[in-house]
């Protein structure tokens, strides 16, 4: 595969013809460099040893091997050598540009005999000036040409990683948003789905409570729409100028979550150890978003229970414990497909270089338990990852 691609074949032809008018214009020194005229057949012949090199860029070796035959026939009439030189040179500076060494070597090789043949036949008292001269050239030709060569391969490769790594960060985000997604839409929908059926239950019986339950339904659904209204907000790429959305959840609405998840019928107590201070929003956005997941879990799987809610702050990390006494989650459903918001939540701690362990209690039950790592080292290595 060729590493570079073609010239505008205008361009080329520019260059052949100037060339092709340099060639000319020097030819008409012959008589007073003590060389032959140039007559009719040599101006034709110096033609084909240069406007052949508009086509370098589709051909280059078959464009050097045209004007090398011209120049030797040319140079084989007797006519002065030096004239039909600069078709070639650019023509091997080509083919090292755009082939093997080996074959820009083989061409430099024919080059550098044409070289000695002019001298041959011109009876040229300094060999060994023609042969440095033509060594010289060929050399600086074909090494300028490798360089070229070799840039365009890095520049080629450069721009194949790049796009490999947008192709990555959109795959990486696509990801963000599905789990994204998935913990708004799973947390909000469970709850309205058990407060739809607590109102139909109680409709007739009780209109108070079905009052509460719809009021229920319309807070919870208002609020999934704010959250994917936010989301909506960030992906739109076409309005930079566009207010910001509302903010991201953070542990201050913890309280607002666990009375959610109350009125949805799961008792839920919720305590708090330590001094409570502000974290980076990243590491607060990943545990509520983790409590909000595990609640979710124990709403859908854990049957008739009562749910607990631990933070603890450490002075150098934040620990966040999610316990519940129902009958847990079945491993086979999180096998499956049910478990993409555990993922998630592995994800999210890994994420902030923190732990994260999930799994049944040996006292029945079910327990999440996450650690973050709230110093500045750790957080920040976090934050640069999201940006």
């Amino acid at each position: 595969m060729r590493p570079r691609t073609p010239r505008p074949l205008a361009v080329d032809t520019l260059i052949a013809v100037a060339m092709a008018v340099v060639a000319v214009l020097l030819g008409q020194e012959s008589r007073s460099q003590g060389w032959p005229e140039l007559d009719a057949r040599a101006y034709a012949l110096v033609a084909l040893a240069h406007l052949p090199v508009a086509l370098r860029g589709r051909w280059p070796v078959g464009v050097f091997a045209a004007v090398q035959a011209a120049a030797l026939v040319y140079t084989t009439l007797g006519y002065w050598p030096v004239v039909c030189t600069f078709g070639s040179m650019l023509a091997l500076y080509t083919v090292a540009s755009v082939r093997p060494v080996r074959t820009a070597l083989a061409c430099a090789a024919c080059m550098t005999a044409l070289w000695a043949y002019a001298g041959v036949v011109s009876h040229t008292p300094s060999m060994a000036s023609v042969l440095g001269q033509a060594l010289l050239y060929c050399s600086v030709l074909v090494w300028f040409g490798h360089l070229a060569r070799r840039s365009a391969e890095l520049t080629r490769r450069l721009r194949a990683e790049q796009a490999e790594r947008a192709r990555r960060a959109v795959a990486q985000e696509r990801g963000r948003i599905a789990r994204e997604l998935h913990d708004v839409v799973a947390h909000h929908m469970s709850v309205i789905s058990v407060q739809a059926g607590l109102a139909r239950f109680v409709f007739d019986s009780d209109p108070g409570k079905a009052r509460g339950a719809l009021g229920t339904i319309g807070d919870t659904s208002g609020e999934a729409l704010e959250e994917l209204r936010r989301m909506l907000q960030v992906l739109r790429e076409e309005d930079p100028q566009a207010p910001e959305g509302a903010p991201m959840p953070t542990l201050a609405r913890l309280g607002d979550l666990v009375d959610r998840v109350r009125s949805g019928g799961l008792p839920v107590d919720l305590a708090v150890e330590g001094t409570e201070r502000p974290l980076p929003p990243g590491v607060e956005l990943c545990a509520y978003r983790v409590v909000q997941e595990a609640l979710t879990n124990v709403l859908k799987h854990a049957g008739p229970a009562r749910a607990r809610v631990q933070l603890r702050y450490g002075s150098h990390d934040l620990t966040v414990r999610v316990t519940d006494d129902g009958e847990g989650v079945n491993p086979d459903r999180v096998s499956t497909g049910a478990g993409h918001g555990l993922i998630g939540m592995r994800e999210r701690a890994k994420l902030y270089g923190g732990a994260i362990s999930v799994g049944p209690r040996a006292e029945g039950g079910y327990q999440v338990q996450l650690t973050l790592p709230t110093s500045a080292t750790h957080t920040r290595r976090g934050d640069d990852r999201t940006r």
